[in-house]
């Protein structure tokens, strides 16, 4: 650089306007008097002692102090301690915290001291930010029980006011083990009370929490074992993690122990902490869970209808100990857990010694297995339609609390069926010897009460009505008229005195075709012993008679001449369908002849409307032989000159009413009505013709 240079002669200024004001620096007094613990250093105290604070040419105020305070040095360099953890841009300003000049009673620590390092105050001082941290007890100490000097004015020479402290509990606390322990002491002391024991690291081997955590350390570490505290605690010790069944019994068959750890692959003895947690305050804390796989190692599988039930409804706390709670049940012991709905009814029988299961499915109750092949096995098989019947319907409750009745239930047919026959066979049943089942059964079988065999039922025996001829071939239900709905005995057999009333005779079922004709007061009541219908009928057909009808007893029309040679059904004409009164002949038209048979005579002889053919003809025989007296019967006597007359002489066919018949009446009675001028021929008059 040349020497005319502007940058060089501006350097050299500079410098000696430096140098100049050191030089009048130097010469200046002091700000103030030093602290106590640096006006006792002698160096500190010389004239020229400024520079062993505020650094020289060749150092600076920082490196000045940490030349004395070699400590604090130490804890920079090594990134302990509160200097150790301060920004870089502070703890290199000593003075930003340490203020000096302010005379021997100002504490150079103080509380600005602390609230530039970032902490409000001494008593709030968190010493984990230094490595150490507080709790328990120790957070109750003011500072000065463990600093002697931390709130003197002055310092004794030599001693420290915060710093120096060794952090071995031994420093401050006696050691019970007579250094027989070389782990420190916070590995199982903690600051609360030196009770309050607990092992750093033993959680690696076992968690002391739960009911480890309320167990003391001689618990497990008894001094004469070989896991004794003085042992596990020695130099160069490596304890090993004991399992569980080297502390603790365990009341779980080998199997299970086995199976149980086998399923997580850990050893038999260490499988328990698949169940047992840590926490737990006991082995039967109320948070422990077990899986379907595990449980179903203790030999009773978790299926249905157990797979949904917690452990408490199975192994309530209010069973008692450990072997009443978890007995080893197998899972077909259903009686072990649930009570006996039955209350000892298959204690005996053909069902003794057995489960639940040789009835119930495994898993439900309901509805029961219990089928028709099982039922055969009682006293009581079942067939026909008891087969198809509701188990309850047969076994009942007493009441509303009992349970229903199965070993013991009555077989009798009437203990469940009510009685549809009212008490009707009582009577006739009671002198009778006893028979399987009750008397039911005398009738009917286990197939339908609808259905009794022929061979079982004597009309006659058991109901006083003998059921023959046309009775014995029709249908039960002709009389007993079935129901659209059943009664309250389940009864749709109709009975006869609903449907006909009380029965006292024929009339009872059957209408009265002749409508009382043969009930009039003048006829019999009682033919040979009979009365009623069967004085003429049998109960083959109504169309066969018991003995001969006497037409003229029981109508008052004889059946005399001709009426005696012709068929019923000439007079009373078969009907192709019975009428509304069950009749299959019609009625007679009458008893009179006209009734029956044409009048040739077209009315001629009527007498008020009516002709009575027997004036003339009483003969039931031919109807030509008459029983006529022109004399007596006719207004026109004959005498002896028309005796020879034949009747056509007189009595012509004419038209009568449309109709030709032979005139008999009126005619004339006159001489000249029948004679004209000629004798012997019949004359016309006026135009007319007799």
């Amino acid at each position: 650089m040349k020497l005319t240079s502007p940058r060089l002669w501006i350097a050299v200024l500079s410098a000696s306007a430096v140098l100049l004001m050191g030089i009048v620096d130097m010469g200046r007094t002091s700000p103030g008097d030093l602290s106590s613990p640096h006006r006792r250093e002698v160096e500190l105290s010389a004239k020229n002692g400024c520079s062993e604070c505020h650094g020289g040419w060749t150092s600076s105020m920082t490196s000045s102090c940490l030349d004395c305070h070699e400590l604090i040095q130490s804890h920079m360099d090594e990134d302990r301690g509160l200097h150790g953890l301060l920004e870089d841009d502070l703890v290199q300003r000593c003075a930003a915290c340490h203020s000096e000049h302010h005379g021997p009673g100002f504490m150079i620590v103080n509380l600005q001291s602390f609230k530039a390092a970032g902490v409000p105050a001494p008593d709030e001082f968190d010493h984990e930010l230094i490595g150490f941290p507080f709790d328990g007890k120790h957070l109750e100490l003011e500072c000065a029980e463990c600093h002697e000097f931390a709130e003197e004015p002055v310092v004794p020479e030599g001693s420290h006011r915060f710093v120096g402290l060794e952090r071995d509990c031994a420093s401050c606390h006696e050691d019970p083990h007579e250094g027989a322990m070389v782990v420190d002491c916070a590995s199982c002391h903690g600051q609360t009370a030196f009770d309050d024991l607990f092992s750093l690291g033993h959680e690696e081997l076992l968690p002391l929490i739960g009911g480890h955590g309320a167990a003391s350390c001689r618990d497990c570490h008894a001094e004469d074992d070989a896991h004794s505290l003085e042992i596990v605690g020695a130099a160069g010790a490596k304890p090993a993690a004991r399992d569980c069944l080297a502390c603790h019994d365990s009341p779980h068959e080998e199997r299970f122990q086995a199976e149980n750890a086998r399923q997580v692959a850990l050893p038999t003895g260490a499988g328990c902490v698949e169940c047992h947690a840590p926490e737990h305050e006991s082995f039967d804390d109320p948070a422990l869970e077990i899986s379907p796989e595990q449980h179903a190692a203790s030999g009773f599988p978790l299926d249905e209808p157990h797979h949904d039930l917690s452990c408490a409804e199975c192994h309530a706390r209010t069973l008692g100990d450990y072997a009443e709670r978890f007995p080893g049940r197998t899972a077909e012991a259903c009686s072990v857990c649930h009570e006996d709905p039955h209350e000892g009814q298959f204690d005996g029988g053909s069902f003794a010694r057995q489960e639940c299961t040789a009835c119930h499915a495994e898993v439900h109750f309901d509805p029961p297995e219990f089928d028709v092949n099982k039922h055969d096995r009682t006293e009581f098989p079942l067939e026909a339609s008891h087969a198809e019947v509701e188990c309850h319907a047969c076994h009942e409750r007493q009441d509303e609390d009992s349970p229903r009745i199965f070993n013991g239930s009555p077989a009798d047919c009437d203990a469940c069926h009510a009685d549809a026959h009212a008490g009707f066979f009582e009577t006739r049943t009671e002198v009778l010897e006893p028979v399987e089942h009750g008397d039911c059964a005398r009738c009917h079988d286990t197939s339908a009460f609808a259905e009794v065999p022929e061979e079982s039922f004597d009309h006659d025996t058991w109901t006083g009505f003998p059921a023959g001829g046309a009775h014995a071939q029709e249908a039960c239900e002709i009389c007993h008229e079935r129901t659209e709905e059943p009664d309250e005995t389940g009864r749709r057999f109709g009975r006869v005195e609903e449907i006909f009333g009380t029965f006292e005779s024929c009339e009872t079922c059957h209408d009265d075709p002749h409508a009382g004709v043969f009930d009039k007061p003048d006829l019999l009541e009682d033919a040979f012993g009979d009365t009623g219908c069967v004085r003429c009928h049998v109960e083959v057909s109504f169309r066969s008679f018991r003995r001969e009808f006497d037409h003229g007893h029981w109508t008052g029309f004889a059946l005399e001449g001709a009426h005696d040679d012709v068929g019923c059904s000439a007079c009373h004409a078969p009907l192709g369908r019975p009428d509304a009164e069950g009749r299959t002949w019609e009625r007679a038209s009458g008893s009179a002849c006209a009734d029956c048979h044409e009048d040739p005579h077209r009315g001629q002889f009527a007498l008020a409307g009516a002709t009575d053919c027997t004036r003339c003809h009483r003969s039931s025989g031919v109807f030509r032989n008459l029983s006529f007296s022109h004399e007596w019967d006719a207004r026109f006597r004959l005498g002896d000159a028309h005796a020879e007359l034949s009747c056509s002489a007189c009595h012509l066919p004419t038209s009568i009413d449309g109709g030709e018949a032979v005139r008999y009446r009126p005619l004339p009675r006159e001489c000249v009505d029948c004679h004209g001028p000629r004798e012997g021929s019949l004359l016309r008059r006026k135009g007319k013709r007799y």
